[in-house]
């Protein structure tokens, strides 16, 4: 494979200024992930992806060869292929005919390439599309994306991308909509010499060119939109195998900085323990043929597909394990493996990504560091906005409050819906809930699925399945309303009435446990109230081990008040 520069052009980049973080700008087009797409790209069924980059962190700029893959699902004329302009196209190939200049347009983030002929539904293309320049930079990656160009503490280059919210076209030509996924993936990333280039999926080898510089060469199947990361660092490289649950035997690696290798090597110690958490209450990792990939970064963290990156600086918390790397670890089943047809769903991702740092507290420590970690996500919620509204979103109308989002509440609000659902059915069938979600099937086993598509009105068909009810009243409370269920809690006498009141006035037979005088019974509720007697100097506490989101006037004050202290500091 030919380098994708020659040695003058490399020098006249070395010799232009830097992007600065945010720069180049990009379109609204390319900062939109998801949404409503066109019925060109719908058409598509997308392959294969085979992807060359030749990274240059002197210049910090970026070119690529990728070569795609697709089946037309129904005719198509055309091909419509997210990449940013910013990387302009310099040639396209159409099964390996090359077209003219006149043939394809970028203006605005959607490279439109027309096709010689009509492409027939069930018929396959194959598009090489040669391009390169100067990628976007992020300024706070991972909460905005782009590149993040880097140094180790000694001064070498340490770069790395993250693109889960404004999508894979920041730098590589691709179908930016979650149900956009590749079959299959290969890398192939051109780097100086010395750095090594950790990346998704199965390492099938490294060449080295004759310039010195070396191209790491990666193969990954269904890759999330998202997943495809590209890392370069001068990293040193700590690796085991997990003897699964399941029979197989897990390569796992992580990628780390040099001088760090006490640390490392706690943190690599974490890897088996939560596999086994995972594998004993979910079910088989998903990606055991390929492996456990962990990778420092010069960002917070994300879940790429078997190369998480992981930049919490060892943090140590009171929990013992590192939330962070759990988190995303997390994802490998719940974002990688079952994933979000639709924005409008990812509480699917990050409700179960982030109940799964409790559950791993329960499962290690007992109920009483489950609860502690329950009530900190508690505090955060806002109830601003439904988590789900019932349509095809970009990630943006998700995450950001401006534009209608639930935003942080996918996460902690999502997390404790998961929390009262357990309550709810129980642990059994939460569980059994769970796997269905994540594997489409009861009875996962390594080699009987591959990753799916998922949402909220098949995760509710998967509840009714495993408990023979109907719970639509309790996702119409907690999915598809901004409000909590308040519980109205009336004492007069010797008599305690109890009432649900819900936005919308739905139903919501949600039981309620109440301690009196240290015996917990469970009220049932079935209409939503119920009535007890209490002998009027006897004490009781409803709701003693928090099992159910409701509202709390506490909460709110407390949310309010540092509102409130927050606007007086912002004040001159």
């Amino acid at each position: 494979m030919k380098t994708l520069l020659t040695v003058s052009a490399l020098a006249l980049l070395a010799a232009a200024p830097l992007p600065k973080k945010g720069e180049p700008a990009i379109t609204p087009l390319t900062q939109t992930s998801g949404g409503v797409r066109p019925a060109e790209q719908l058409a598509l069924r997308f392959d294969s992806a085979d992807l060359t980059f030749e990274v240059l962190p002197d210049s910090e700029t970026l070119n690529g060869i990728a070569v795609l893959g697709f089946t037309a699902k129904s005719p198509v004329d055309r091909l419509l292929i997210d990449l940013d302009k910013n990387l302009p196209v310099t040639a396209i190939a159409i099964d390996g005919v090359a077209l003219t200049p006149a043939a394809w347009s970028n203006p605005e983030g959607r490279l439109t390439i027309r096709l010689p002929r009509t492409l027939a539904a069930g018929a396959k293309v194959s598009a090489r599309i040669t391009y390169g320049g100067t990628p976007h930079v992020a300024v706070r990656a991972p909460w905005d994306d782009g590149m993040v160009w880097s140094k180790t503490p000694d001064g070498r280059t340490w770069f790395a991308t993250t693109s889960e919210g404004y999508g894979c076209d920041l730098f590589w030509p691709c179908l930016d909509f979650p149900t956009g996924e590749p079959g299959v993936v290969e890398l192939h990333i051109v780097i100086p010499k010395g750095l090594k280039a950790p990346s998704n999926g199965t390492l099938i080898g490294i060449d080295t060119l004759p310039d010195g510089r070396t191209r790491w060469n990666w193969r990954t199947r269904h890759p999330n939109t998202y997943a495809i990361a590209l890392n370069v660092g001068p990293y040193e490289e700590i690796s085991g195998r997990y003897n699964s649950r399941y029979g197989n035997n897990i390569p796992m690696f992580y990628w780390y900085l040099p001088g760090e290798k006490a640390q490392a090597e706690k943190l690599f110690a974490e890897f088996a323990p939560t596999l086994d958490f995972f594998e004993a209450n979910v079910g088989p990792y998903p990606f055991g043929d390929e492996k456990v990939g962990v990778v420092e970064t010069p960002h917070k963290g994300m879940e790429h597909q078997t190369i998480n990156a992981y930049g919490n600086d060892y943090a140590k918390a009171i929990e013992g394990f590192d939330w962070l790397f759990q988190h995303e670890f997390t994802h490998e089943w719940f974002a990688n493996q079952l994933t979000a047809a639709n924005w409008d769903d990812y509480w699917l991702h990050e409700g179960y990504g982030s109940y799964m740092q409790p559950a791993y507290g329960l499962w290690r420590e007992g109920r009483a560091r489950y609860a502690a970690m329950m009530q900190t996500q508690r505090a955060t919620i806002v109830n601003k906005a439904p988590i789900v509204q019932g349509r095809v979103l970009t990630e943006e109308e998700v995450y950001e409050a401006d534009k209608g989002g639930a935003g942080q509440d996918i996460y902690v609000k999502g997390s404790w819906m998961l929390h009262t659902l357990r309550g709810l059915i129980g642990d059994d069938a939460f569980w059994k809930v769970t796997r269905l979600a994540v594997y489409g099937r009861p009875d996962p086993k390594p080699g009987n699925f591959v990753p799916r598509f998922g949402s909220s009105a098949e995760y509710e068909g998967f509840v009714r399945q495993v408990t023979g009810k109907d719970y639509g009243w309790f996702f119409d409370v907690y999915l598809r309303q901004a409000a909590l269920p308040d519980l109205i809690e009336t004492r007069r006498g010797d008599r305690l009435t109890l009432a649900w009141k819900v936005p919308g006035g739905g139903r919501f037979p949600m039981p309620v446990e109440v301690s009196v005088g240290g015996a917990t019974q469970v009220v049932p509720m079935t209409d939503g109230r119920a009535t007890l007697t209490i002998p009027a100097a006897t004490h009781y506490v409803v709701d003693p081990d928090a099992r159910i989101l409701r509202r709390s006037v506490a909460i709110e004050d407390m949310q309010a008040w540092r509102a409130a202290q927050a606007a007086k500091r912002a004040t001159p």
